[in-house]
């Protein structure tokens, strides 16, 4: 490993070891519905509205039963709630049309579902089958690209590639969260804590910013 990815992890073990899951889920499909759900909104306010939702759908088949409009007063508070409600109706549908209610396990599959992306796809076989990948969402993707492990321009997907390159399979999973928990709490988009970062050394956007100061 280079002196960066072995820095990285040490600083990451030390301040993010109990890093987790931010979704609330107890099972498969509330683990998928959850995921969809999260695009663009924070994962507390799914938090908030989920265990109604599946109370009132506590199945594939419920959901893909339920009339837009009943999804929709579930989910209003979530941004995008309009497409949502017709994304996860119509996961229900062929989740228990094609699969019998039992989601298939490789990615490929995964993503040929409503509402599955590639990320979405990762985080479910991350979380529900141990898969060490490392899922990139923005939080993710800001300080894989501060970090210089990859290009300002690289897609999700080419950003997860490389990660998965850089660092030893057996902490792709441990990446995913505490890298997720690191953007949360301290590596913003706006106004990062990089005074106080171990890892500002290898950072981009503090020896830009840093360079700038008093001019």
């Amino acid at each position: 490993m280079t002196n960066k990815v072995t820095d990285v992890l040490a600083f990451l073990h030390k301040d993010y070891e109990n890093s987790f899951a931010g979704l609330d889920f107890s099972n498969d499909y509330e683990c998928l519905v959850a995921i969809v759900l999260s695009a663009q909104t924070t994962d507390k306010s799914v938090n908030k509205i989920s265990p109604t939702l599946f109370s009132h759908f506590p199945t594939f088949e419920a959901l893909g039963n339920a009339s837009i409009e009943e999804i929709e007063q579930d989910i209003k508070t979530l941004g995008l709630y309009h497409n949502k409600a017709k994304s996860i109706k119509a996961l229900g549908q062929v989740v228990t049309k094609e699969y019998g209610g039992i989601l298939p396990n490789d990615r490929k599959t995964l993503t040929t579902l409503p509402g599955v992306g590639v990320k979405t796809a990762g985080v479910f076989l991350l979380e529900r089958r141990g898969e060490q990948l490392i899922p990139v969402d923005t939080h993710v993707k800001r300080i894989a690209i501060r970090l210089g492990f990859a290009g300002k321009n690289d897609d999700f997907v080419t950003i997860e590639k490389k990660l998965e390159r850089a660092f030893p399979k057996e902490e792709h999973a441990f990446i995913h969260h505490s890298v997720i928990m690191f953007g949360r709490t301290r590596c913003l988009a706006i106004n990062p804590d990089c005074e106080a970062c171990p890892l500002k050394q290898y950072c981009s956007f503090y020896k830009k910013n840093s360079s700038t100061k008093g001019r």
